[in-house]
């Protein structure tokens, strides 16, 4: 049976609220309980020392129920943290099933190149983005999965993968809550590439000479350490020696500054690129560790969540352990700031050894971290897929067919428009129909059925379910012209922007899989008789080229352009009305050439004398 998304999430949330409540109470209480067990610590010592009733040791019974209740109440406040980061994951929820999620989440606008055929025409990166409402990943790797598979369309065989693991993970809402308390917003500071990069690379404190160098000059360092401390406190008068004593400890000071000394310079350049390697690649992987430790846990059925999982198990220690060592030694890394580590740097080779402890991680470790961050980043991209499906059940997964190039959707709309307010229509391309023409006045939703289509067709490539009734399409390269604009610095007109794509979209065609392109008011940038000849023989081109798809146009001139194709074109169009002065739209296509503009009318409704 299907569960209802909101009710399940506002179940849920209020459950949160309740705990949230509750814990703040216990809180309270323990502040109150520790505020009388340090009154009783202190009567405790005022009447030993007064009166001297029983000894000053009972003390220690205050003090520890205090310091028993300082540990209660950190486990407790970090549970308090997880409810309320459970209540902020619920809330963001409801607010997706709102329409008020834009502006909630991560945009991935860095992830947009303005150059690629689809991604900024389609709306997948920025405020109010396909990406937005998708991606509820915790970690840079999870994003970066999701992103590439917005923007490069899989193979029908590892779609179907996807899907069966995504009807797996969509009723765990157990496990998409863990992953979203792990972190308040995730992506901390781990670069997965730059991560995997560096794990692959090969040690370079690896050889026995600087081992045994580094263990004889720790060695040394440790009497050396002490003489210095001794000598310092001899000359503050707090640690008398005699002659002898503090002749030998100042001996072995100066041999083991000029020995230890001449150990750092000497290795200073390999410790400190070891050093500036690990801190650049794998700062902050607390999270990663924590996301794995909840991986290594779940048990999964569909072959390539059950494939994903089998690829963190290995010989030894877990990966999540191996991560949280990692993340040990960058702490300690982080330590040598300290004034009084860099103090005992000479005698500790504090940095020496972390490099060292390093370098045998990356030797040990550091292969298998790709293929842990690769299981990391697909099963909270399927997560995020996952997530999206539960909380639209009505739409299914698309079919794939092999004889292509085809696009049959029925009752599809645009999954970033409100359920509530969006209209949906039915299109059929492929077969003997190649091409259709859609005309149109402004505003009618020439540019929204092409946005829809082409942004139905990347979710069913990504592995997602699609808003539709029913999509059937084989594998298709997307390639799209729609918000196409100028550059001032680039010192590029519309125009010239507009047939940089095309040529970028005829590239395209001719290869598997074949082209689904969506052009927008095709050459609307130049002149009527250029656009007229232009738009036919690119028409022409596409359709010749084995590519299907859809071109909009308000030129009903251009709309010639599907007789001259006869059965490989067909024309469809959007119509308005107008009532009481003011235009209306019911965004429904219907088959033909429109017959009539808005133009006119909407300059008089903004106030222009025509």
């Amino acid at each position: 049976m299907t569960q209802d998304p909101r009710t399940v999430y506002s179940e849920l949330l209020a459950r949160r609220k309740a705990e949230i409540a509750g814990r703040d109470a216990t809180m309270v209480r323990l502040g109150y309980a520790r505020l009388g067990l340090a009154v009783a610590a202190a009567v405790v010592v005022w009447q030993s020392l007064s009166s001297g009733a029983f000894s000053i040791v009972w003390v220690l019974v205050p003090v520890a129920a205090f310091v028993a209740l300082l540990v209660a109440h950190d486990r407790l406040s970090r549970a308090l943290e997880n409810r309320r980061r459970a209540e902020r994951y619920f809330t963001r929820a409801l607010a997706r099933l709102d329409g008020v999620w834009a502006g909630t989440g991560e945009t991935g606008i860095g992830y947009l190149d303005p150059t690629h055929a689809y991604a900024h025409d389609l709306d997948l990166f920025g405020k109010g983005s396909l990406f937005e409402l998708l991606s509820t990943a915790r970690t840079h790797i999870g994003e970066d999965t999701l992103a590439r598979w917005l923007l490069a369309p899989a193979d029908p065989a590892t779609v179907g993968r996807r899907q069966q693991a995504v009807e797996e993970l969509r009723p765990r809402l157990d496990l998409r809550e863990q992953l979203a308390v792990l972190a308040e917003e995730g992506r901390g500071g781990v670069k997965p590439a730059a991560l995997a990069e560096w794990g692959e690379r090969p040690a370079e404190l690896s050889s026995l000479a600087f081992r045994v160098a580094l263990w004889i000059a720790t060695v040394l360092g440790i009497p050396g350490g002490l003489a210095a401390a001794a000598l310092l406190l001899h000359q503050f008068g707090l640690f008398p020696m005699r002659p002898l004593w503090e002749t030998l400890a100042r001996d072995l000071f100066l041999f083991v500054l000029l020995a230890n000394g001449w150990f750092l310079f000497r290795n200073r350049a390999a410790v400190g690129r070891v050093a500036a390697a690990v801190e650049e690649a794998a700062h902050e992987l607390s999270l990663l560790a924590a996301v794995l430790r909840l991986l290594e846990s779940a048990r999964f059925v569909s072959p390539l969540l059950a494939e994903l999982r089998a690829s963190l198990d290995s010989e030894g220690s877990a990966p999540s352990a191996r991560l949280a060592k990692l993340a040990r030694l960058m702490e300690l890394l982080d330590s040598r700031d300290n004034v009084f580590v860099r103090l005992a740097e000479l005698f500790l080779l504090w940095t020496p050894h972390l490099a060292l402890r390093v370098e045998d991680w990356r030797r040990h470790s550091g292969r298998t971290v790709r293929r842990w961050l690769n299981a990391i980043g697909e099963i909270e991209a399927l997560s995020s897929l996952a997530s999206h499906s539960f909380e639209h059940p009505a739409d299914p997964f698309p079919e794939f067919v092999e004889d292509g190039p085809r696009l049959e959707a029925q009752a599809i709309g645009h999954p970033l428009l409100d359920e509530r307010r969006v209209v949906r229509n039915d299109i059929s391309i492929g077969g003997p129909l190649r091409l259709v023409v859609v005309s149109g006045s402004n505003m009618s939703g020439k540019s929204t059925l092409l946005r829809t289509l082409g942004i139905n067709v990347v979710l069913a490539q990504a592995g997602a379910p699609v808003r539709a009734a029913r999509l059937r399409l084989s594998a298709l390269s997307v390639g799209a012209s729609i918000s196409i604009s100028d550059s001032l610095q680039g010192g590029v007109s519309r125009f010239y922007a507009e047939i940089l794509r095309l040529r970028q979209i005829l590239d395209l065609t001719g290869r598997r899989p074949a082209a689904l392109f969506l052009i927008d008011e095709l050459l609307n940038g130049t002149n009527s008789h250029d656009r007229r000849i232009g738009a036919a023989a690119l028409a022409r081109e596409l359709v010749a080229r084995g590519a299907i798809g859809l071109v909009t146009t308000h030129d009903l001139a251009l709309a010639e352009i599907a007789d001259e194709l006869h059965q490989a074109a067909a024309n469809v169009h959007f119509e308005d009305s107008i009532a009481d002065g003011r235009i209306h739209f019911d965004y429904v296509m219907r088959p033909g050439v429109v017959r009539k503009s808005n133009a006119i009318e909407l300059m008089r409704s903004v106030g222009l004398r025509i």
